[in-house]
């Protein structure tokens, strides 16, 4: 056996040599013949190509700044930009003045098609298009995929610039993601400190690559352009990860250069301007157009040789494989795997079953050490707010083995004291067996308490329950850390300060009562309560605005995504007693608050979660002509009837969709359940569906799998031809999709509880 293998390891082997050695001979004869006639040339053509490209692009970036330049020496740019800004306080006529002004700029160069000004004192954007007047409202619609709203009004629109230039980078317009370079210029000019306004210029990635896009469409090739730190600025036939690659083995400071590398001419230019880098390649094929007489040749060459070499590699396969694949495809009878990952049969015959047991109990041991991680992962994300069902959080808790009493509880944050501002190596290692030691004693006056460290002095901790927290749960946390402060006190020397949030009635909101234990301890440190334990409730609250956060938003609409009804109701009725019970609104606050939550619900409806046009307009115009004048409560009302309603139309569509799916899978096992080689993959490609939902959705709705559903087909039709038909049981096992009379036996009698002979003894009887 071991000889057989060996043997066709070798003739494998053979052919793969035989198939790449004899077009790699050709290759390289037509290549020593016509490279040097064609070379010069070549180079000479691209490089002046090259320049060309530089001229242009440093010529359209020459106007982008330009324009930057007329926009600071505009009158009604710089009186806006002048003016003392009142709060609430709008020069309405005035924006609208300038925003005509500029406006048509974007039509004098397509580099100028995307641009926005940021006017610091009235903390607008203008855009050729409109006004935003928040610069959220831009964000939400037009920003870097790595940049958060904050990071971007930091860095980017109220940051001194002068002629900055941002390297190519993800950007969203309007959920469409393109790559975009960044002009950016505050105003006035030579803004040193806090610049009034800031010019940003949002030039796309396609308009500077289609300079260089004859490089790959004339040549085959490619190039790009770096800025002077060697970050992409734009690129036509090649990706960031081998611009990253060939910017590694070279980086020339030279203003002109020209070599080969890895069998590609590689041409560079430097713009003595910017310090750009120019960089074009043409692969070694381009450059032998000339030698027409000797590519005739190589091709003829090349393609006889493919030919010789794949009928020699198809025979040798053909004559080595055919007794492997039989050997094979009876071990995966008997051992029962539909599929295998292996480098050839060979492994697989040889180790899969070793290497099973073994990756088995590796995954084991592994899945052990990681559960601690997955566990403390799982409280970071819960307390960040980034699930976005209940559904989902209690997954990811089963998974990391974490266990909560219920859905209530609090969340707090414990602070070292004494340590703020010390950051030296001694001082993080005396922190790190502290907080070791607080966790323990958590632990110990509550056991079912979730524990992750915050920062190297803060800890937060989840303390769940099993039913809705009243005043006297509230004591009894209490009680527990005046416990623990006396442990650590008397024991540790360990001095700190608590902090909770208000409870949580569902554990997709435990994100707000940690946020509002947060708010508690920075209170604290404000006010001087160290060593104290502060609840979110004792302190003063600002009640001049109202309070409905975006991650509140997307939780809700999260929840009415799903077609989880009763966890959006919940959200809503926390948003009335957040900003109606808990704070003394005035009359427009509420007003805005209303206003916000209309566009909460019209937004869902606009992203077309709801599939019945008739249905969606209806529930637009109840949204719209819903007022707070009708008094809070039958807003409130209201609105949880609209939730109501969303929440039955999208889980009747989600139904739908889940039969019609089920129907379908039925459809396919039945039309194929001949095929000996019919899988789940093939199943879930004839359904559109991946292979883990439609396994999971069939069990929920049938009760059985597609794999039981498949036999039961198969056996089914044999039965009848074993009862009205001649053939064998061998030739009908082929013909109900049995590879082996043997597996068609064994299935047969597991379902009809009889042998094959013996039912068709027993129905001619």
């Amino acid at each position: 056996m071991k000889s057989k293998f060996s043997k066709t390891f070798r003739r494998f082997l053979l052919s793969y040599l035989v198939i790449l050695i004899i077009p790699n001979i050709a290759g390289y004869i037509t290549y020593q013949t016509s490279i040097n006639a064609a070379e010069k040339n070549s180079i000479d053509t691209s490089l002046l190509l090259l320049k060309q490209s530089k001229d242009v692009l440093e010529q359209r970036m020459a106007e982008v700044k330009n324009f930057t330049r007329q926009l600071a020496i505009n009158q009604d740019i710089t009186l806006i930009m002048n003016e003392s800004v009142k709060k609430d306080s709008y020069n309405i006529y005035g924006l609208w003045k300038t925003w005509r002004d500029v406006s048509y700029y974007d039509k004098t160069n397509d580099f100028l098609q995307n641009y926005y000004i940021y006017l610091n004192n009235y903390d607008v954007i203008l855009t050729p298009a409109t006004i935003y007047y928040r610069p959220v409202h831009y964000y939400e619609l037009n920003q870097y995929s790595d940049l958060t709203f904050e990071e971007w009004k930091k860095t980017v629109i109220q940051a001194s610039h002068q002629d900055t230039v941002l390297p190519l980078r993800s950007y969203i317009r309007n959920k469409t993601e393109s790559f975009v370079m960044t002009y950016i210029q505050s105003l006035p000019l030579n803004s040193f400190g806090k610049p009034r306004g800031t010019v940003v210029i949002l030039i796309d990635e396609s308009k500077i690559s289609s300079m260089l896009m004859s490089f790959s469409s004339q040549y085959g090739g490619w190039a790009y352009i770096t800025d002077k730190d060697g970050k992409p600025l734009a690129s036509a036939g090649i990706d960031n990860d081998q611009i990253a690659q060939i910017g590694l083995k070279s980086a020339p400071q030279e203003m002109e250069t020209r070599q080969f590398v890895d069998d590609t001419l590689q041409i560079t230019v430097r713009s003595a301007s910017n310090g750009w880098l120019y960089v074009a390649g043409i692969p070694k094929a381009a450059l032998m157009e000339q030698a027409t007489k000797i590519q005739h040749f190589t091709w003829t060459v090349t393609a006889v040789a493919l030919v010789i070499g794949l009928l020699i590699c198809l025979l040798l396969a053909y004559r080595n494989s055919t007794p492997i694949n039989r050997l094979v495809r009876i071990v995966r009878e008997q051992i029962g795997q539909d599929s295998y990952a292996a480098r050839n049969d060979y492994d697989f015959l040889h180790g899969n079953i070793a290497g099973l047991i073994s990756d088995n109990r590796l995954l084991e041991t592994e899945l052990s050490r990681q559960i601690p991680l997955v566990r403390d992962a799982f409280i970071k994300r819960i307390l960040r707010g980034e699930f976005h069902s209940l559904h989902e959080i209690r997954a990811a808790a089963a998974q990391s083995g974490t266990e909560f009493q219920g859905d209530y509880g609090f969340v707090g944050i414990i602070r070292i004291n004494g340590y703020s501002g010390m950051n030296s190596e001694e001082i993080l290692n005396e922190l790190q067996a502290a907080r070791l030691l607080i966790k323990q004693t958590v632990l110990a006056l509550d056991a079912t308490a979730a524990i992750t460290d915050l920062d190297s002095d803060k800890i937060a901790m989840v303390s769940s329950l099993a039913s809705e927290p009243r005043e006297l749960q509230r004591m009894v946390i209490e009680e527990r850390m005046m416990e623990l402060k006396a442990i650590l006190d008397a024991d540790y020397r360990i001095s700190v300060t608590i902090s909770f949030g208000s409870s949580f009635n569902s554990l997709s909101d435990t994100s707000r009562s940690f946020e509002e234990a947060r708010r508690a301890m920075d209170y604290a440190a404000a006010s001087g309560s160290d060593g104290n334990i502060i609840w979110y409730q004792e302190i003063w609250k600002e009640t001049t605005t109202y309070y409905y956060p975006l991650d509140q938003e997307m939780r809700l609409l999260s929840a009415l995504k799903v077609g989880e009804t009763t966890e959006a109701k919940r959200i809503a009725d926390q948003i009335f007693v957040q900003n109606f019970a808990e704070r003394g609104l005035s009359a427009e606050m509420a007003q805005q608050l209303i206003g916000e939550i209309k566009g909460t619900i019209l937004k869902l409806i606009d992203q077309k979660a709801i599939p019945d046009p008739d249905e969606s307009e209806l529930l637009k115009n109840r949204t719209v002509q819903m007022v707070l004048s009708e008094g809070i409560d039958q807003v409130r009302s209201e609105l949880e009837e609209i939730i109501e309603q969303i929440g039955d139309l999208i889980v009747r569509k989600k139904n739908e969709k889940e039969n019609e799916t089920v129907s379908a899978i039925r459809q396919a096992v039945e039309a194929r359940f001949g095929d000996a080689n019919l899988s789940m993959y093939q199943i879930a490609e004839s359904v559109g569906r991946p292979e883990k939902y439609i396994s999971q959705l069939f069990k929920e709705q049938t009760g059985e799998h597609v794999s039981d559903f498949l036999e039961k087909i198969r056996i089914k039709h044999a039965s009848a031809l074993l009862f009205d038909s001649v053939m064998t049981i061998d030739e009908i096992a082929l013909q109900v999709g049995y590879n082996s009379s043997h597996s068609f036996r064994r299935a047969f009698k597991r379902v009809q509880g009889v042998s094959p002979s013996l039912y068709r003894k027993s129905t001619n009887e």
